[in-house]
């Protein structure tokens, strides 16, 4: 029978091993956002410079050249942000602004969101201070909150964004609020166990039905030494939360997800 040493060593191999996958599939996922992006970009590009060739007339040659040059600048913001994004798929903690971090998330998402009539609005808060992150981590999980979201409002509607600082707890709390469907009150307790979904399968864009992503968002924020809830009412809509540890001195050279340094992750009291 093998030893508890050995066990426990197996035991962590296979949580690195699963942190591995899962960051080749949030960067899989990020390069389908991307490349669905970059099409609608050049479908701009090509409808509108087939427009500039048909008419010959100044106006509309101008009308045609300013969409180009537009569309062209935000393929160059995109490709900044992805590039900075996946040069950062580290698996170290570190000081992480999530008002920068949702920004950048929404422009991979802003068209999408148009396409199914979806309005973000954001409330990034005042003196919000950095958390202890891994952020490519934590923008999975608030993708995988504003897909939900957005799958929640089959026929259009608003998603609300709000960062706010508890400093008390010494903590900021991220959340997304639809105003869907809403979840019934006997499902909320297995929304976040593997492989549980109210979905029959992926929608059209792809996305969606497999049971894993709430479960995997759960288990990144615990590893955070964060928590996340859920608040939900049919007819009204759902509410997802996060609460991550404050940046400090204190925390900073605490472990990161690869295992490295054992010392358990600050988690937030109360």
């Amino acid at each position: 029978m093998p030893h508890p040493d050995e066990l426990q060593q197996e035991i962590v191999r296979l949580q690195n091993q699963v942190a591995q996958l899962r960051n080749k599939a949030a960067l899989g996922e990020l390069l389908g956002t991307t490349t669905h992006e970059f099409n609608n970009i050049l479908m701009t590009v090509i409808n509108y410079a087939k427009m500039g060739i048909r008419h010959k007339d100044e106006p509309t040659r101008d009308k045609a050249l300013e969409k180009i040059l537009a569309a062209g600048e935000r393929a160059a913001t995109i490709t900044r942000n992805v590039l900075g994004m996946a040069k950062n798929r580290s698996v170290d903690f570190g000081a992480t602004d999530l008002a920068q971090l949702i920004e950048q998330t929404m422009l991979l998402l802003q068209r999408e969101m148009q396409q199914y009539r979806i309005t973000v609005e954001v409330d990034p808060g005042q003196d919000i201070p950095n958390v202890r992150a891994i952020g490519n981590q934590i923008q999975q999980v608030l993708m995988n909150f504003l897909i939900n979201a957005r799958q929640a409002m089959k026929s259009g509607g608003r998603i609300l964004i709000r960062l706010q600082h508890d400093q008390e707890k010494q903590a900021v709390a991220l959340s997304v609020r639809d105003f869907g469907e809403g979840i019934p009150e006997a499902t909320l307790p297995k929304i976040f166990d593997s492989y549980f979904t109210t979905k029959s399968g992926p929608d059209e864009s792809g996305k969606g039905g497999t049971g894993l992503g709430l479960a995997a968002c759960k288990e990144v924020i615990e590893q955070h030494g964060g928590r996340i809830r859920v608040d939900s009412t049919v007819g009204k809509g759902t509410m997802f939360t996060i609460m991550l540890p404050v940046f400090t001195d204190a925390n900073s050279h605490q472990p990161s997800a690869d295992g490295s340094n054992q010392t358990t992750p600050q988690s937030i009291a109360g």
